[in-house]
């Protein structure tokens, strides 16, 4: 467990300090896309993926990292994920940013997060186990992208860092007003960490990192894979309630390493206090919660498990994923904002 905490601790801080000096808001990104015509975040978010996905392939395909792949539910992964995106509109951030933002401050992100654990518990360990089972065991496939295809995986590699500098170059090409800065308040290292604005390229390139260090990170503690959100979170309420500590993985370290470097960042930086919602906010992240837990059980992880993550190793549950959740954002936006606006 010690090693856990360490490793896992360390990861999840160092990845909710960065989320939350940086902004980096997948939910906000998404719906940016549809409302705002703003692929910027999206992009910033293929650079992690690609930095990411070319690290971990290496350190697969040299033993260093064990085979990730596993079979899983086309229709979970579709049903799911668009259930998620329309969770993560309602509570007004995905799982990690409903994580960091709750060390912000936002008691509306901590009642998101206590339905999000909740819901997600029930699904795999408590009273909607069934239903969870039930849908998940349909339209089973192994997520080996190329290993289906009977390619070498590096082709969808280069495609993937292809695709990803072809946009970057061609959004840094556009012509862009200066940026107004207002004078440094602080010097040195306390400047850089806690007030200087960093551009979401550069970001979306250290997130990359991040998401690939947490692979060996976690495989020294015997467990496979990189970042992951739910699952950690489901686990961290199935410990306070029953008080398992072989539910304290790296995981869970993780998790509150990102609740911990947020606040952390948060504090640095003055931009941490307490914010009490109205009543309309608190139902929309009770609501929200709920749908984001029941939605990331039943597609097998949320938008970093499944977006960031299973996305770098090529995974076709990752991409569907992905791509759906994307369009779960863009429908909940249409009816939570452009609808409003138009009448």
């Amino acid at each position: 467990m010690f090693l856990a905490l360490i490793s896992g601790g360390l990861v999840g801080t160092i990845f909710g300090f960065v989320l939350q000096r940086t902004r980096f808001c997948l939910t906000g990104g998404f719906r940016d896309m549809y409302i705002a015509k703003n692929n910027t975040l999206f992009y910033a978010f293929l650079i992690a993926i690609t930095v990411q996905s070319i690290g971990v392939i290496s350190l697969i395909q040299l033993g260093l990292v064990s085979n990730p792949y596993e079979d899983y539910s086309l229709l979970g992964a579709v049903l799911g994920s668009y259930i998620f995106g329309i969770g993560i509109v309602l509570a007004g951030g995905c799982a990690t940013g409903t994580w960091y933002r709750a060390g912000e401050g936002l008691i509306g992100s901590w009642i998101a997060l206590f339905f999000y654990m909740l819901s997600s518990a029930s699904m795999k360990f408590g009273l909607l186990l069934p239903l969870n089972e039930k849908l998940t065991s349909y339209g089973v496939i192994n997520e080996d992208l190329a290993g289906q295809a009977g390619i070498s995986v590096w082709y969808f590699v280069a495609l993937l860092a292809v695709i990803t500098a072809f946009l970057i170059v061609r959004d840094l090409r556009k012509p862009r007003r200066k940026a107004v800065t207002l004078p440094a308040k602080y010097q040195g290292i306390r400047h850089y960490l806690f007030e200087k604005t960093y551009s979401k390229y550069w970001a979306g390139f250290v997130i990359g990192l991040i998401a690939l260090i947490a692979w060996p990170a976690s495989e020294i503690t015997g467990r496979v894979g990189g970042l992951g959100i739910t699952t950690p979170s489901a686990h961290l309420l199935a410990y306070i309630v029953t008080g398992d500590s072989s539910l304290l993985n790296w995981g869970v370290f993780l998790v509150l390493g990102i609740l911990l470097g947020s606040f952390i960042a948060a504090k640095g930086s003055g931009e941490f206090r307490w914010r009490l919602p109205n009543i309309r906010t608190i139902g929309k992240s009770v609501i929200g919660g709920i749908l984001m837990g029941v939605g990331a059980s039943w597609a097998g992880g949320c938008t970093i498990g499944n977006g960031l993550t299973a996305t770098a190793v090529m995974s076709s549950k990752g991409w569907i994923a992905l791509l759906v959740t994307i369009l779960g954002v863009w429908s909940a936006s249409y009816f939570s904002f452009v609808r409003p606006n138009q009448r």
